[in-house]
């Protein structure tokens, strides 16, 4: 499988993507809407973006759980960290509402039985299937962390994760139907209300970006290890769900689960 070949465009320092970083995880933790970063440390290319994000993942006291990726385009790469301590199993997760709702984007996850270290040659499809553990049922959850006003692109939020605040991962689902999944009809069911949602993941097959993510990140440097998870794009858009509410999430011929959403305390 080929890739397209994108320019990475003018490095930054390290000081000023350590800057930024800084600066974006003071803004994580007032959970105020941020403003975007100042010119002089904020990134005009994929590398400048990449080195805050590689900074704001050495200045966590968190470990990186798993990632989000997706298939790049001929001018985006899309991956971010998704930390230890965001990542939820069982039937609650906390997350920072958006005008007193949660957002979520349904997902396939993979998470790996075995490590992937970083390696000059290329991992093969074959390869990357035997080192998957196991596949399930996902939430990404989504936060804008940006003020409204704050007029960012791709690269503001390539820098800052990409909407990533944390993970609901559910439970595990058939390998063999994991990886046949380019539609299916996923179902919210709520008390007084079921939504259903024709999702079609945007790369066709969900295990497509998975490939293109373990040999980007060996080829930069980066160990996957036994135990981290990677979603690979939304099968439907982002969704509102309501706070403290429970829900039964079905991803049809695959599995459900039930969950709620709660605010994360203070």
């Amino acid at each position: 499988m080929t890739y397209p070949d994108i320019p990475h465009g003018q490095a930054i320092d390290r000081e000023t993507a350590r800057s930024a970083a800084a600066l974006l995880l003071a803004g994580r933790a007032t959970q105020q809407p941020m403003a975007r970063l100042p010119d002089a440390i904020r990134p005009h290319s994929l590398a400048a973006a990449l080195a805050i994000q590689r900074e704001v993942i050495a200045q966590q006291s968190d470990a990186v759980a798993g990632w989000k990726c997706a298939l790049p385009s001929k001018d985006k790469l899309v991956l971010a960290p998704i930390f230890a301590r965001t990542v939820f199993r069982g039937s609650t997760c906390t997350v920072e509402p958006e005008q007193g709702r949660a957002l979520v984007e349904p997902e396939i996850a993979f998470v790996l039985g075995a490590d992937l270290p970083a390696r000059a040659a290329a991992y093969t499809p074959a390869e990357i299937d035997a080192a998957v553990g196991s596949c399930h049922m996902a939430l990404e959850l989504v936060q804008q962390r940006y003020a409204g006003d704050a007029q960012v692109g791709f690269l503001d939020q390539l820098a800052d994760g990409l909407l990533n605040q944390g993970l609901f991962l559910g439970p595990v689902i058939d390998r063999v139907a994991a990886y046949q999944c380019m539609t299916m009809t996923i179902r919210f069911e709520l008390p007084e209300q079921t939504q259903s949602l024709a999702g079609v993941h945007p790369n066709e097959l969900p295990q497509r970006p998975l490939y293109w993510l373990v040999n980007y990140l060996s080829q930069s440097g980066v160990d996957l290890s036994a135990g981290q998870a990677i979603i690979t794009g939304t099968y439907a858009g982002l969704i509102e769900m309501p706070l403290a509410t429970p829900i039964q999430l079905h991803y049809q011929g695959l599995g459900q689960c039930g969950l709620t959403i709660e605010a994360r305390s203070r």
